[in-house]
């Protein structure tokens, strides 16, 4: 979720760290994690020591030297030229075509408790859902300038933050009860299962701490970058950590790992402990809750990408038709681009077998798609310090070039496991037939390729026609 702040302002600590909070903390995220019992602590580890440390530090650097429009674009177009800036840029538009199914199933199989439990393993009410969801948010950013800061604010609090307090809440009444934990725990349980089906969701771990970055745009605002931007980064790894373990320890101490769905996993945690307690009428309401949280997450995403398409078309990369704005400054035919492109990926949910294969294709490919982006800008912090060591920078990675190249290079490890990690199977693959197992990998292929390809496309039917924008060339 892209923060907008107003020029000039001066952010505190706490404000600066709500941005990455705002950006990544999601119930949505724990049913993936709970799938790892206890060894989600070592994953955690790993994610926040080779990739959430190392991004919001890469990201200060770049967006204290270079505060440009484009935001990554400008970055990666400073250290590499234009087209892989312009590649970048696609890159992080496109995986939100992956990353909104993700949502809306999440959306949909929360709805499906407030009717009825066995709707969240009917993929076609899963579909319907998601597309009427999808589409009516879409065309609700049709009309709206913006998003009102104290509804967004309302909606976080009452459909994110509150149900991850009360999950946790729940847990610990549900040992007080007398139930006993789904994972009990072990030396052993610690150390992960390292089989290929489990290597599959480690692209999913890293992806929960997508979006640290985004404070990093703001980082210039701070009183005192180089002292601020750190704490503002230590309090918002310490907040999103607390708030995944919170959420994911309480759903994997409740179901059990076989029983849990990646779409509703929280709703299953929420169902069995509300009625262990005696007050099951709760789980309707709780879902709602849940349904509210998503959408007010979902809506902000929604119009981001779309605007930096927009971006990316008034530099000539793109036909000027992307480029344009309605009178309220909404890009209309980038929305419904989108939308189109959202629509086709949420229909794998009728292709696949089950929603959690589907779910896991989708958290692959946009895994897969981001990562591209991540590489680019951890390669563009270090090559930066050798092409443009005088540039001014309010705040730079400590310990000269030795310290960029670790934090560069911790990333890029990091992002390039996580790449092939996405190519393995899923954990229930010896179900499946020939033709359904064929079908999963050229989805996955297909997706990442339909995903990436455009940038080069474009190269060679672009037009002079395509002139950049005086805005854009001021960028």
């Amino acid at each position: 979720m892209t923060s907008r702040v107003a020029r000039g302002a001066t952010l505190g600590v706490f404000a600066l760290a709500m941005i990455n909070v705002a950006s990544i903390v999601s119930p949505r995220n724990g049913p993936l994690m709970a799938e790892y019992g206890w060894s989600m602590f070592f994953f955690l580890g790993c994610s926040i020591l080779l990739f959430l440390i190392p991004i919001a530090l890469a990201s200060a650097e770049l967006a204290t030297g270079w505060p440009k429009a484009g935001g990554v674009y400008a970055w990666v177009r400073e250290a590499f030229g234009e087209r892989t800036g312009f590649l970048a840029i696609w890159c992080d538009w496109s995986e939100n075509l992956t990353f909104f199914p993700t949502v809306l199933s999440f959306i949909a199989g929360s709805l499906a408790y407030a009717i009825s439990p066995e709707l969240a393993s009917d993929n076609v009410f899963l579909v319907v859902v998601m597309l009427c969801v999808f589409w009516g948010a879409t065309v609700l950013n049709f009309l709206r300038v913006d998003q009102s800061t104290t509804v967004a604010t309302i909606g976080m609090v009452l459909g994110i933050f509150l149900p991850i307090l009360l999950l946790a809440g729940l847990a610990i009444a549900w040992f007080v009860n007398g139930e006993g934990s789904r994972i009990p725990f072990s030396g052993d349980a610690v150390l992960p299962d390292l089989s290929s089906q489990n290597l599959l969701f480690l692209g999913g771990v890293l992806l929960a701490f997508a979006g640290m970055e985004q404070a990093g745009f703001h980082a210039r605002q701070t009183a005192n970058p180089r002292r601020d931007y750190p704490r503002a980064m230590l309090l918002a790894s310490v907040i999103v950590v607390v708030a995944t373990i919170a959420s994911s320890l309480s759903l994997a101490l409740v179901v059990p790992k076989h029983e849990i769905s990646l779409l509703s996993g929280t709703m299953q945690a929420f169902h069995d402990m509300l009625d262990s307690l005696g007050i099951g009428e709760l789980v309707k309401p709780v879902a709602i809750l849940l349904v509210l949280g998503g959408v007010a997450h979902l809506l902000p995403w929604l119009l981001g990408p779309a605007k930096g398409l927009a971006v990316v078309a008034r530099t000539g990369h793109l036909p000027p038709i992307l480029g344009r704005t309605s009178k309220n400054e909404i890009p209309v035919q980038g929305l419904i681009v989108q939308g189109i492109g959202g629509t086709v990926f949420c229909l794998l949910f009728l292709f696949l077998p089950n929603a959690n294969a589907t779910y896991g294709a989708l958290t692959a490919m946009t895994a897969q798609v981001i990562v591209i982006m991540y590489v680019l800008i951890f390669a563009s912090v270090i090559r930066l310090r050798y092409t443009q060591p005088e540039t001014e920078r309010a705040y730079r990675i400590p310990g000269g070039r030795a310290g960029v190249w670790l934090v560069g290079g911790a990333g890029i490890f990091a992002c390039s496991f996580a790449f092939v990690a996405g190519f393995f199977h899923p954990g229930d693959w010896a179900s499946w037939d020939t033709a359904q197992r064929v079908t999963y990998y050229a989805i996955l292929v297909g997706g990442f390729a339909l995903l990436t390809m455009p940038p080069f496309v474009v190269r060679l039917l672009r037009r002079e026609g395509w002139p950049a924008s005086a805005e854009a060339e001021a960028g």
